[in-house]
Formats: C-alpha cells, structure tokens, sequence
C-alpha cells in the first residue's frame, strides 16, 4: 500500500434543481449515555434530492485571502475573510478532529428572515467544520460569522458534537432590515441523551452559567422589541416559544418525532403523548432525559428507523397502511375533510430522506481512528449504515455519481432509492428480505470496526498515513460491498416479487392474496364484492388464467 496523504471524506449535497432541505431529524448520544464513552450525532438530511459522496483535503492560506459565499446554483453572493488553515472534513458533518454537526429547520417567524444576509445555515455548518478542532469552538466560529456577516435563512437547530461533549445550538434572523442573528445554546449534560426535529426546543436557559450555555446579548431584548416576549406577564423566558411559538401543527409533525426517541430510550420516563398530540396546556418534553439503558451504534440505528411500530401511531396499521402494511405516505401530509384538517403522521423513517448518517466520535482513540462516520442513502429504514472513517481520502465512484432527473443503476442512491420504493408494492414481505441483508451487513460492520481499529492502532504506531491509508481501503471496500448487495437485493425482489405471486424456493409462483384482516374492511366498505348464492356449495378459486 502507498503512503496516503490525509484526506478527507465530504458529503455534499448536489441536485441541479434546489429542493427544501428543512425537514430532518436529529439525535444526540453523550459520552455517559454510550455503552462504549463515544459521542454519536444522528442527522436525517430529509428532502428530495440526489445526494452525493465527495473527498476533498485541508487547505493552507496566504494571510489576507477571502473565501467566496455562493448559493446552490453557485453564484457569488459576497466575501468573508478566509483563515491560514482549514480543516479536513467529512462534508459538512464530521472534521478530522471528530467534531460532527447536524441540524433541524424549524423555520420559527417568518418576519425575521432577512434572504439578503450573506451566511446560510449549510455555510455556518460547513465553515465551522473547517475552523473547529472542538464542539464549543465551532459554536463560537458559526454564531461569530453569522453575527458578523448576516444569518440568511430560517430558524434552525444544531446537533453539534466532539469526542467529548455534545451542543445544541439554535439560531435565527433579526428580521428583514436586521443584521446578525439571534441564538442560544446549551451543552448536553453528560450521560443524556437529547433530541429535536423541525422544532425549536430550548425553552428557558440559564442566564450566569457560561460553561454550559452562551447566547446572543439581543436574545431577550428582540423578543420584546418584537413583542414575542412580555417581561411582566410574570413568565419566564423561553426562547423556543418566543422564536418558534407551538401550535397544534407544529407539535405533531415535530415534537411526535421527539416523543418516539425518547419513550424507546427511556420508557420507566412514562412520557405522555398530549404535548405531541396539541392538548392545550399539555407538560411539555424535557430538552434532554437519561436513557434507562446506554446505547451503542446498533441500537441508535434502531432508534432511528421508525414508524412509531408498536404504540398507537403505528404506521403500519389500518385501512391506511393498504393491504400490506406500508407505513408510507404521500405528501401533501395536511388534509381537507368536509372542510375539517387531518394529518398523517411524520415518522423519523420518511421516504423523502436523501441521507443518513450516525457521527461516531471516540476520544480513546487518535482522531483518524475515532472518528467514523454510518453513513446511509435513502430512506432510513430501508438503508444499510456503512462504516466511513474520517480519513477516507477516496470515495468510490458509485457513490458520487447520478441525478434525480435519470434513474441510473450506476448510482448507489438510486439503488437504494428503488429497493425502498419497489418494496411498497407488497411491503410487509419485502421488508422481511431487506432487513435479513441489512442485519448481515450492519453486523459484519459492527463486528469488523474492533478488529480494524487495533490494527489500524499498530500501523499508527509506525505512520499515521499508513493507517490513513488502510481505513480509507477499507472504507471503500464497505462502499462496493453494500452498493453490489443492493444490485444483488432489487433485482432479488423484482423476480422474487412478480406479478401479484410470491415465489418460492424453487422459482415457482405462489398465490399469497392479501390479509384477511384487508380484506374483511375491503368487503365492509363495498359489499358489492359478496357473491350471490344459488347453492350450498362455495366458490372455488379459478385454475384458469
């Protein structure tokens, strides 16, 4: 093998139409809260796009160089000033220094967005990664920068983390002529876990305890300037429901997400389900809670494929999970009956996720080894988490490559994105044979990651770009592995699945039909498919085609 030079791995969002990213998940481990001391970051990038895998390095600067702010179409929306050194990174998710970020739109008042500021939420996450070696300094580098030149877009809420603590930190516009922006943030306790998805979540804070928790000087005084915020109602001061007020809603698209987490992770917490439900006046959910039992990757990735199975949510239950129990949806998710708004449920798991990831970050470990990045196409559920070190410096081919305006078996997204799709024809099957290679796969994973993280360790010990080399080979051999696997599964299914017949081990067509459960509500709501009786003798099914 060749001595490596480090590299980075960059996950990078391209699409040559722009799609709303802002529906996404986050989930967050603290070192106390993990069986093994890591820190883990879950970030649902949810939208409709075609994501891709790209390396670039880290980067050294002449003093007084500026860096160019472009759009998603790459126009040059200004300047700002560029640092001597900046940072390999594995996209805008996780640095060479096993600092990882996340985040969640949860939009907030659409009065304070001000489109002419110069730094949107993707270039705060981008650029903090590029100038962090921690997870309070990248605070201080994305509020700094937004605060000096301008914070573009809605409200949004951040996940990010190091090898040793995790923040959160939430952040919006000052309004359409304002500069700057507004933001708090909080450190997760160690041992919690915490979550957010679409919704602010920071209610009061502490105003004298900086270790823990920083915020803007304005963060108050705009909410009273704004009138969001009464100092003499007697009420404290929340900044979720000054910048982000609830609202039926928003509580049940967001908070419902949030409710999920935290109920499987600690059910003796017995959380009640008004708050996500809008009951007015209903206790709200804490900002972070102690798990019962700590976590590991295997069970974040668990957490985070759901559809709320097992409680009275269930998405793969009633007359609207058709008659194999999808738990998919079509959007518009808001609907018009007789004049009255229905919803259906926003689960974590969601056909329009593009990616996935779980930020693994582990401080025993020199940064090239700790830092692993789970990362996933598509939709969460049907995906398969594949181990990518920090140090990648190549990605294969077939991970970087493809559009959503072609269908491309030459594109591992698209892989995933047609087994996923395919498998709605006759789900509650089909998802039995992508989970069996999913659960080979993830386990191979899970058991492989000790093993080369040893000897990752003692080709350290002699070079560091030796070991560089080895995980980044290694990673890519994941690549390859998952991407046939799914080639090998689609056209598994497609064979498998043909017609209306299931076949069986043999290749011969087998007539299954539909559940009788399906089909007694199908009979009930039209009865016009009863058979008439002439005689006492019943039907049989035709041997005729």
């Amino acid at each position: 093998m060749n001595k490596i030079y480090l590299f980075l791995l960059i996950v990078f969002i391209q699409a040559s139409t722009v799609f709303d990213l802002s529906a996404c998940t986050n989930f967050i481990v603290t070192k106390g809260a993990s069986k093994d001391g890591s820190v883990m970051v879950v970030y649902t990038c949810d939208g409709e796009f075609h994501p891709l895998l790209r390396v670039i390095a880290a980067a050294d600067y002449k003093p007084g160089e500026m860096l160019e702010i472009k759009d998603w179409s790459g126009n040059v929306l200004g300047e700002i000033k560029q640092v001597l050194h900046t940072y390999a990174i594995v996209g805008p998710h996780m640095n060479e220094h096993q600092v990882s970020i996340g985040e969640t739109t949860f939009g907030g008042r659409p009065e304070l967005v001000n489109s002419s500021n110069l730094i949107h939420y993707w270039n705060l996450m981008k650029l903090a990664l590029k100038r962090s070696k921690t997870a309070l300094e990248a605070v201080k580098v994305m509020t700094s920068l937004a605060e000096e030149y301008g914070f573009n877009c809605e409200g949004e809420s951040f996940s990010i983390a190091d090898a040793n603590e995790a923040w959160i930190l939430e952040m919006a516009g000052t309004g359409k002529n304002g500069k700057g922006a507004v933001w708090v943030a909080r450190k997760v306790p160690d041992g919690y876990i915490s979550a957010h998805a679409n919704k602010s979540r920071i209610g009061e804070f502490p105003l004298d305890d900086p270790e823990n928790c920083l915020y803007s000087e304005n963060v108050i005084s705009l909410a009273i300037e704004k009138g969001y915020y009464n100092p003499e109602s007697g009420e404290p001061f929340r900044f979720n429901e000054a910048y982000d007020p609830s609202n039926p809603a928003n509580l049940r698209y967001c908070e419902s997400r949030v409710w999920s987490l935290f109920n499987r992770c600690a059910p003796s917490l017995k959380l009640a389900t008004d708050y996500h439900r809008g009951v007015l006046g209903a206790e709200r959910y804490p900002l972070w809670i102690k798990p019962d039992s700590k976590l590991d990757v295997k069970a974040v990735s668990s957490l985070i494929r759901d559809h709320y199975e097992g409680t009275e949510f269930d998405m793969t239950k009633g007359i609207e999970a058709g008659p194999f129990g999808s738990p998919n949806r079509c959007r518009p998710l808001v609907l018009d009956v007789d004049g009255k708004t229905a919803v259906w449920e926003r689960p974590i798991s969601t056909r329009n996720t593009g990616f996935s990831f779980i930020a693994q970050s582990r401080s025993w470990l020199p940064n090239e080894i700790g830092g692993v990045l789970w990362y996933g196409f598509d939709d969460t559920y049907y995906t398969c988490y594949t181990p990518l070190y920090c140090c990648t410096n190549k990605i294969s081919k077939i991970w970087g490559q493809g559009t959503l305006e072609k269908f491309s078996w030459d594109s591992a997204w698209w892989r995933f994105n047609f087994v996923s799709n395919y498998s709605d024809l006759r789900y509650s099957d089909m998802i039995k044979d992508i989970q069996k290679v999913q659960r080979e796969l993830e386990d191979k994973f899970y058991a492989y990651i000790p093993a080369i993280d040893k000897a990752a360790e003692e080709l350290y010990k002699v070079d560091p770009e030796l070991a560089a080399g080895f995980l980044s080979d290694f990673s890519n051999d994941q690549l390859d592995l998952v991407a046939d696997k799914w080639l090998e599964l689609a056209e598994h299914l497609i064979t498998k699945y043909n017609d209306g017949y299931i076949k069986d081990e043999n290749g011969r067509p087998q007539t299954v039909g539909y559940s009788q459960e399906w089909i007694n509500k199908v009979v009930q709501d039209r009865p016009n498919h009863l058979l008439n009786v002439w005689e006492k003798e019943k039907a049989v099914e035709p041997t005729h085609y």
